[in-house]
């Protein structure tokens, strides 16, 4: 869709934003456009774009942001002023299919302000531009049908497509022109064509009506609609994209107001169904609008990366050496619908992010879930060595290995969905998580010491060097987090296995495997010395700086690298034991032979088993784990009231640093956004709250409270006095997460901060954004506004503890009715 003011310089096409360079934060897109509503199969979904009546401040927004520090606040649109006496419009644009290849478009443009306003309106259809790229590859064309007389039509036609037809309500001009850049405009060369990609820019903001193709024929077709919206008034544009030509759809419009409340309502009805009963509805929106942010964020994505080598000058015989990033992965061919964690900001899959997604979308859609995870294990994808792709910009770095627990928590998920799991997916995810492990083992562990580096591994600007780069100091860096994520990769490899043993029972050997593996780095990790991660006098875990000369120094930073440990956590079941007797016999006659294995470990197995018989795989001991929570449920240290912050508040006041010669070098606790550029002006883990690990310390929690039940409390907050098990524990953290974005007493909802129209404004107020992180003391979103992606996971908590507080209602109400049956039964004998 295209808009045009009447005071622009351009027609509003794309969303305008700031580059890394431009932004005093970073990359940052300078818009208000919200993602309101989607049902899983997109058989309704809703839009909202603010769209400003008065010209749009480009230069303000580039100028004043360039003036601006990093210890200033990001200049936003509405802070220049634009949206001053709600002259603006609010432009819905909502999709219903009448069948999967017939999609009715409602256009609702609501004008705010207080006067009368004109709008031009550009419903826009084109093709994308690939006939460009090889010769001899078919153009596809767009064309005005002349012989339909109910409105306007456009047909499309492509080679493999077949056709399609846009209608267009009413009598309206039709603009042409071809999806091909101005190469005289950009380049200073000659156009193959007159009519080029910003020819209806041309036509109807420089009235040049020789920019459009006067033959009604191209690549690129829009609808003119010029229409006057009255003060507070509303009109509405209709129109139909579908496989039924003419002949076959006389009155494209009949029925067309009952199809799209019939999707509404659907929509209305499915979320209502997933929505748990005792979830408010405050909570409801949130959710709702999380997971529909998540699917409007699917987007294709298209890179062969040897035919990118190739244009950048890396010839096929020089690609392993070459210092032009991704040389590496040539043998790359991405093609395919992706969950993006930001189709602005961060329009390219990351693999750890695209785990937590789909974490979120198995809410609504686990078989697309499945699909994304089965994606970057594909050969297309997975490295040849057994890395998964970390991101478009450097494939080569590494994220945290979290996606052999997603796949177990799918499996889990269409477990109890369905009533059985799909063990072909668990099969063909665990052959190449089985080669990403062995890339760890051998990339990763340089000493074979099974203690692992990894690099930032995601977690940008928290230590106390960039991870990624080489230390100042020489030597390496042993990182607590890098080998937590590597012992809960083995405990989801050993789930997985035992699950496939109970299908085949050569599985077994491949689950022994990862149990050993646990085994051998949890006795490396929780060494006691000066060597280990392990702080006893601090009760904390710490990453080890190994200098050249083999000594050793911890960097004492309180981040979340020594929380991390505590995700390394999970239960197994009595019924999971029973079906791998042969691994229990040789884990048992294991820890005989090496008690020092054990001992590393939390206390599991025969002799200790805890509530309902359970077993735990877990790097932290019951005595780590309450010195660990006693800080991490500090609210003058981790505990935010709107959750766990990446790092301690403690470092406010008593900042980290090292010296290297003479060069500083410190950790300070920010809350807010990066006061450095490392990583990108918008990455920052030095103070602020992130969803996915919150959800993952979540999940720790919650397999811990499975295994020790009430016999394990601890204050929360710590020094309160208010003593909590460790799902009451879990819970709060999660009601601190939603409590971002709903309002409080007040009215405020704190995701919004101190933004007056988004806190007390009616159009404005109840539309969620969901961003990539939070102030680690008020809850503000920071970050890329629209990072649904992981931030999405909000959704799968509210879902979570909605459910599980139902069923311990259910269940103290049986107990109830059970005391209440028994009694009278009692009165009914003495009668």
């Amino acid at each position: 869709m295209g808009l045009w003011n009447g005071k622009d310089p351009i027609l509003k096409e794309r969303l305008f934003g700031l580059t890394n360079s431009e932004g005093n934060h970073g990359e940052d897109v300078k818009e208000h456009y919200f993602y309101i509503d989607s049902t899983p199969t997109h058989s309704y979904m809703k839009y909202l774009y603010k769209y400003p009546q008065a010209a749009f401040p480009y230069e303000d927004l580039l100028t004043t942001n360039k003036r601006r520090s990093r210890g200033d606040m990001e200049y936003e649109l509405l802070d220049t002023g634009i949206f001053n006496a709600d002259r603006y419009f609010d432009v819905f644009v909502e999709y219903a299919k009448e069948s999967p290849e017939d999609i009715l478009i409602q256009i609702s443009v609501c004008n705010r302000g207080p006067e009368p306003a004109d709008l031009h309106v550009l419903p826009t259809l084109w093709f994308r531009n690939t006939w460009a790229w090889e010769a001899g590859t078919p153009t596809p064309s767009l064309k005005e049908v002349t012989n339909y007389k109910g409105g306007e039509a456009v047909a499309a036609s492509h080679s493999t497509l077949g056709e399609r037809f846009l209608y267009c309500e009413g009598v309206v001009p039709l603009l042409f022109t071809n999806n091909e850049t101005n190469n005289e405009r950009i380049f200073g060369t000659a156009n193959s064509s007159p009519y080029v990609k910003d020819g209806i820019n041309n036509s109807v903001v420089y009235g040049q009506p020789d920019a459009v193709n006067p033959e009604q024929t191209g690549t690129k077709a829009a609808a003119h609609y010029m229409i006057n919206v009255g003060a507070g008034a509303t009109s509405t544009i209709r129109l139909r994209l579908s496989d039924l030509a003419p002949g076959a759809l006389r009155d494209p419009f009949k029925g067309f107001n009952e199809v799209m409340l019939l999707r509404q309502f659907e929509a209305d009805e499915f979320y209502g169904a997933i929505t748990p009963e005792r979830v408010g509805e405050d909570e409801a929106l949130v959710m709702r609008q999380a997971l529909a942010g998540m699917l409007w964020s699917k987007q294709y994505f298209g890179f062969d990366v040897d035919k990118w080598l190739v244009e950048h000058g890396v010839g096929p015989m020089h690609r392993g050496g070459s210092r032009v990033r991704n040389s590496e992965w040539a043998h790359m061919v991405n093609e395919s619908i992706i969950s993006m964690p930001d189709k602005w900001e961060y329009p390219w899959y990351a693999a750890w992010d695209l785990a937590f997604h789909s974490i979120a979308l198995s809410t609504v859609d686990v078989d697309f879930a499945k699909q994304q995870l089965d994606l970057v294990l594909q050969e297309f994808y997975l490295h040849p060595t057994g890395q998964i792709p970390a991101y478009e910009w450097n494939f080569s770095d590494v994220n945290p290995p979290v996606h052999a627990w997603a796949t177990i928590f799918l499996y889990r998920t269409e477990e109890a969905l369905q009533g059985k799991g799909d063990v072909e997916f668990l099969k063909r995810s665990f052959s190449k998580l089985t080669l990403n492990f062995s890339w760890w083992v051998n990339r990763k562990d340089r000493s074979g010491k099974n203690l692992f580096e990894g690099g930032f591994l995601g977690l940008d600007n928290i230590g106390v060097f960039d991870r990624s780069a080489q230390l100042p100091t020489g030597g390496c860096l042993e990182q607590a987090d890098g080998t937590a994520w590597v012992s809960l990769f083995c405990q989801n490899m050993l789930e997985i296995g035992m699950e496939l043993a109970a299908h085949d029972p050569s599985f077994e050997d491949m689950a022994m495997k990862f149990a050993e593996h646990f085994l051998w780095i949890a006795r490396a990790m929780n060494q006691v010395g000066p060597d280990g991660m392990w702080d006893e006098e601090d009760g904390f875990y710490y990453d080890v700086l190994r200098l050249p000369d083999g000594t050793a120094t911890r960097l004492k930073v309180r981040s979340m690298v020594g929380l991390l440990p505590l995700c390394a956590t999970s239960i197994i079941e009595p019924w999971q034991r029973e079906r791998v007797p042969r691994v229990v016999e040789i884990l048992a006659e294991r820890w005989r032979r090496m008690p020092d294995l054990r001992d590393s470990i939390h206390p599991t197995g025969q002799g200790y088993l805890g509530h309902g018989g359970r077993g735990i795989a877990a790097l932290v001991n019951p005595e780590r784990l309450r010195r660990i929570l006693t800080r991490m449920l500090d609210e003058s240290e981790f505990l935010s009231p709107y959750g766990i912050r990446a790092l301690s508040r403690y470092h406010a006041d008593n900042p980290y640093i090292f010296f290297v010669g003479r060069q500083e070098y410190r950790v300070n606790y920010l809350p807010a956004e990066s006061d450095t550029g490392m990583f990108g002006g918008n990455s920052n883990w030095r103070g602020p709250i992130w969803m996915p690990v919150n959800a993952l310390l979540i999940r720790a929690l919650l397999q811990y409270y499975l295994y020790h039940g009430n016999n394990f409390k601890i204050e929360c907050p710590t020094g309160s006095g208010n003593l909590m098990n460790l799902f009451e524990v879990a819970r709060e953290i999660s009601n601190r997460l939603t409590r971002i974005f709903v309002p409080d007493q007040s009215g405020r909802r704190p995701v919004y901060g101190g933004t007056e129209k988004f806190q007390t404004d009616p159009h404005w107020k109840d539309y969620i954004l969901f961003y990539e992180y939070f102030h680690g003391d008020n809850g503000a979103g920071l970050g890329a506004s629209h990072q649904t992606g992981w931030t999405g996971v909000i959704a799968t908590l509210i879902d979570l503890f909605g459910r599980l507080d139902a069923e311990r209602v259910l269940q103290i109400g049986k107990t109830e009715f059970t005391k209440k049956e028994s009694t009278e039964r009692e009165r009914a004998k003495v009668a």
